[in-house]
């Protein structure tokens, strides 16, 4: 909640931080984060399956190494979201034929259906995330955030 909304002034951060973009998209993210991962718990999902799942998907196979360049995870933390999707039947590792000491990690059909369901989550915390903009300014906010960070969005 913010100033309008119930908090009072002084529970608020400072103006000095409030007032800077850096720190706003800052707190954006965090508040992101925090609906996503609670709202993808309740369905008995992690941030990862949506993640590294989307990934294998689109990729339709994926070194481990390529895997964590691509998602900006490190790799000894892929190894062990791997090993963890492996346990539940969502990938399957095979070595790459091209170098056998790599393993090329591919989605299982079942990964697919998991992959709809954590994105449909997704997709539900942006709704409420952007309840109260637009659709003109919902789109607005996304070539923004892509010209800032430099990432297209399809």
């Amino acid at each position: 909640m913010r100033e309008g909304h119930g908090l009072r002034a002084e529970l608020l951060p400072p103006a000095e931080l409030r007032g800077r973009i850096s720190w706003q998209l800052a707190e954006a993210g965090r508040r992101a984060q925090r609906m996503v991962v609670d709202r993808l718990g309740e369905a008995g999902l992690t941030k990862n399956h949506h993640g590294v799942l989307a990934a294998l998907i689109e990729a339709e196979g994926i070194t481990q190494a390529d895997l964590g360049r691509r998602l900006g995870i490190d790799r000894s933390d892929v190894v062990a979201m791997i090993n963890a999707l492996e346990e539940e039947g969502l990938v399957r590792r095979t070595p790459d034929r091209t170098d056998r000491r790599r393993n090329i990690v591919v989605a299982t059909p079942r990964a697919h259906e998991v992959l709809r369901r954590a994105s449909a989550v997704v997709d539900e915390v942006n709704e409420m995330l952007l309840e109260g903009l637009s659709d003109d300014e919902r789109a607005t906010l996304l070539a923004l955030l892509t010209r800032i960070t430099g990432m297209p969005c399809r």
